[in-house]
Parts: structure tokens; sequence; C-alpha cells
């Protein structure tokens, strides 16, 4: 494992692991925890990589392993050592990182791969969504031992799952059926289904600003907007990616994480809607995520073709200007 500072890009490499999520820490400035696998999550096993990054660059605070391949990564909201990781094999892993050895406590109900997890960030709340290739949500709290409730519906694998930070118990999946679908934990049927692409949508994030906004990405390489109070048509739809869109984030403007190895910074608001786009990789990208502490930070990960991962924090040029 070796780091490397330079300019505006600090980076880790980690042989024989794959990246897919990557989460800054909502109260430690500087530490983040990222979610990797061997052999692109095909085969072999998992790590969760808790990281903090200095002047001098990045370094390796604490590392635990799991039997299958990790996807996603998240961090709990009213403890700072605790977060949930998911995996290859249908379970979700509950970590203390204030322990050596882990996890505390494994909740294994689906019955093919889990691709996205998320804690909720509604004050009140303490609760955690779930989407699995075998079709259904499920909603846990982690201090029961089995799932609260399970949300049928989509028609193809779930790619991705959000919780409103603003509306206690609404949150939001995409899926490979081609549709973003809002959902309420107070009854186990859907709220609205927006038929969002012609394509598999990959990724999903709510607007922390406006809680009627939710922002796709696709494989059919656009992004669109919709206001969730008339999603007959997208409130904006932007062009430029030329790969399938892997990860969306939304802050005051717009970020994205494609299939591959291109960032591209957006302003919805704006005539000329792309700010920069940021090419610091070679190969394929998964995780993005937005340092709260340091809002000029950017944290990604990308699967490197020689059994390395490369987790790198980018401060994008763009953000000077805003």
């Amino acid at each position: 494992m070796s780091a490397t500072p330079g300019g505006g890009v600090r980076t880790l490499r980690v042989p024989g692991r794959h990246g897919y999520a990557a989460e800054f820490s909502p109260y430690l400035p500087g530490r983040l925890a990222c979610a990797a696998s061997q052999h692109y999550g095909i085969a072999g096993s998992g790590t969760l990589l808790i990281l903090d990054q200095n002047e001098s660059g990045l370094r390796l605070f604490r590392s635990f392993d799991w039997n299958d391949g990790l996807f996603d990564v998240t961090w709990s909201e009213n403890n700072e050592h605790v977060l949930v990781t998911c995996s290859g094999d249908g379970s979700l892993q509950l970590w203390d990182t204030a322990r050596a050895t882990g996890p505390l406590q494994v909740f294994k109900e689906h019955t093919q791969e889990v691709y996205s997890v998320d804690w909720s960030q509604t004050r009140g709340e303490q609760l955690v969504v779930s989407g699995s290739w075998d079709q259904t949500v499920k909603l846990w709290d982690p201090t029961v031992g089995k799932s609260l409730c399970t949300f049928r519906g989509h028609e193809s694998v779930i790619y991705s799952t959000i919780w409103s930070p603003h509306i206690p118990g609404c949150f939001a999946s995409s899926s490979g059926d081609q549709t973003l679908r809002i959902w309420d934990v107070k009854t186990t049927g859907v709220r609205i289904v927006v038929p969002a692409h012609q394509a598999e949508i990959l990724s999903c994030d709510w607007c922390k600003y406006n809680e009627n906004l939710v922002v796709t990405g696709a494989v059919d390489c656009s992004l669109r907007g919709w206001d969730l109070r008339n999603v007959r048509q997208p409130v904006f739809e932007l062009l430029g990616h030329t790969y399938s869109i892997r990860r969306v984030k939304v802050i005051l403007i717009f970020k994205l994480f494609i299939f591959l190895y291109i960032h591209r910074f957006w302003n919805f608001s704006k005539p000329d809607p792309l700010l920069e786009t940021v090419e610091h990789h070679t190969e394929f990208t998964c995780g993005l995520d937005l340092s709260l502490q340091s809002p000029t930070q950017v944290m990604d990960q990308k699967t490197f073709i020689i059994e390395a991962i490369f987790n790198k924090i980018i401060i994008p040029i763009c953000y000077s200007s805003l």
C-alpha cells in the first residue's frame, strides 16, 4: 500500500482491491471510509478501509476484511465510530472503527448482491435502507436483528437507494427497470414511480437544498433532474458524457461520476452548465463523495486494472469561482 500526495490530488493505492464506494465521516474532518472488493467484486473477498488525510496525504487508520465483495458504505448519524457496509453475499455488516476487529453484527436477508446502503440523515430516525439485485429494498434499525420492512415493486436489479435529507421516512431508489421510485416507510407501497430514462438508472441523489428535487444518472449517459411535484418531464437534462453515469452527488452544484474515468462538474442554473471536466483516472470509477468539513474536496474511487485501488481526493478548480 502506498500514498502519493501531489497538487490538488491525493492518492492511496491498495494492491489487490478495487474500489466501489467512498464516504466522508460526518463527524471527523479528514476521515473517510472506502468499500472495496477483489476481482471487481466478481469473486473473492472485500475490505472496508478507514482512511485519514493530512497535509502529507492519506494514511490507513484501520481495515476490516469480509468474505465477499463490499459494494457500498454509509456512516452512522449518531455515533462517530459506527458504519454499515453491504456485500455480494446478500448481507449488511455493522462495524465499529474504535475496535480492531469486527463486524459487530451481520444482517442477512437479501437473496442476491446488496449494491446500495444509506443511513437516514433525518433527526429522530436511526434507520438504514438497502437496495439489492433481488429487486427488493429493505428497511433496518441497526439495534434490531432483522429488517423492519421489505419494499417490492422494482422489476429489475436495484442500483441505488438514498434517504431524503428533508422528509422523515422518505427515500428514493433507482433500478435497471428504468424507473426512479419514491417510498415512504409508513406504507409498503410506492408513492411515486418516475419512468426517468429509457436505460438502466445506476444512481440517484436527493438535492440537499430542495426537498422536491431528485437527480438521476443512467446508462444512456444523461443526467436528469426531477421535480417530485410534477414528474411528467425532467426539469433539466445534462448531456456530455460518453459513458454510463455510475454515481451522482448533488450539492450547490452537481457532480457526477461516470462508469469510466471522467468527473464532470455541473451547475444546471447556468446557460452553459458544464463547469469543469476532471480526468485524473484511467480506468473504471465507482464511488464519489463530498467532504462536509472541507466542501472543496471530493473523494472518489476507481477500479484499476493492475489490481490496485486508487483513492483520490480532488479539489476542483471550478470551486474557486463559486
